[in-house]
């Protein structure tokens, strides 16, 4: 059993000896544990450093791709070097490596294929209030969106078999996090969560410096990835809205002109809007069925990609993947 910790970082010289200390190299029920570190095209000595304190595999960026581009190209990476569990944890020692027995547990036991570390963010001191109802609010969306029960859908230290790792295909240039565990509940994938510790801040979030954006890019992310995997719903409600809305301006109309008072004709830009919402709404519902198609073929597609990469796999299990692998543009 081979457990590979992956860690994207940009330009972490200053916390990553605490990160790299700060992981388990022996666990019990695994028998190699080796570190992956992601470099998304530091500038400063990331990679020396990682190379100095004995991190066995570099992925580098010749400029940086974003944290969604960093955890899929580890997941690759980890992947064709053989992992049967992989470990993501953030760069600015947020998470205690100490958690990673209890993380990787369900997994060891059968019982899950993904496992995300609950941070129980009430209880961080430096979360601040407008954080924390934030963090709660974004974690309830993504559990309405995936039907899972996550707690805590932004924390980045959680644990994937390989099978899952297979089955992930991350599409935001943005952030992974809400993004795959709505893959995994659409998915079918066995998902939970686990209570885990957090270290002191050592910095300030480079993903939420600017708190609107992150919202928004937020938001759209969770409404992205769930309207590719239930468009139908999507489209079929907001089709039906402007479809009735419509239909009850025609009927108001009629009944109207049917009272024979006269004030039918004063209300005849009800009848254009009208017909203007009821052609709307059943457009809105045929590329709600259009979508719900290439949703089925997007699912065909996966199938074909996850037959693809295990095909992958076991040929690089023929030979030995290199230790440093390089990614220039």
């Amino acid at each position: 059993m081979k457990l590979i910790v992956q860690i994207p970082r940009l330009n972490e010289e200053q916390t990553l000896p605490a990160t790299v200390a700060d992981i388990p190299r022996q666990i019990a029920g695994v028998d190699e544990v080796e570190l992956l570190i992601i470099d998304d095209g530091s500038t400063d000595r990331t990679v020396e450093i990682a190379r100095a304190l004995g991190v066995e595999h570099v992925v580098r960026f010749s400029r940086n791709r974003g944290l969604a581009a960093a955890f899929a190209a580890g997941l690759d990476a980890c992947l064709r070097r053989g992992a049967d569990i992989i470990v993501n944890t953030d760069g600015d020692n947020q998470y205690a490596g100490s958690d990673i027995p209890t993380l990787i547990a369900p997994i060891l036991a059968g019982s899950a294929d993904i496992v995300i570390g609950d941070r129980q963010t009430d209880t961080i001191e430096h979360f601040s209030p407008l954080k924390k109802r934030l963090q709660k609010l974004g974690s309830w969306v993504v559990r309405r969106a995936s039907n899972t029960a996550i707690p805590d859908a932004t924390s980045g230290f959680r644990a994937y078999s390989r099978e899952a790792a297979l089955r992930v295909n991350v599409i935001s240039d943005f952030s992974y996090t809400l993004e795959t565990i709505i893959q995994a509940g659409k998915q079918r994938l066995a998902i939970t969560h686990v209570p885990i510790h957090t270290n002191a801040k050592l910095r300030e979030s480079r993903l939420i410096s600017r708190l609107s954006r992150y919202l928004f890019n937020s938001g759209a992310t969770i409404l992205r990835v769930y309207a590719m995997y239930q468009p139908l719903r999507i489209f079929l409600t907001a089709g039906a809205l402007l479809f009735l809305a419509g239909l009850f301006l025609a009927l108001r109309y009629l009944y109207f002109m049917f009272q024979g008072t006269g004030q039918a004709f004063g209300h005849i830009q009800s009848v254009i809007l009208s017909g203007v919402l009821l052609t709307a709404g059943t457009q809105i519902i045929l590329i709600g069925i259009l979508a719900d198609l290439i949703a089925t073929n997007r699912r065909l597609s996966e199938n074909i990609l996850l037959r693809m990469k295990r095909l992958e796999m076991r040929d690089d299990a023929a030979g030995t993947p290199a230790g440093d692998a390089h990614d220039q543009e």
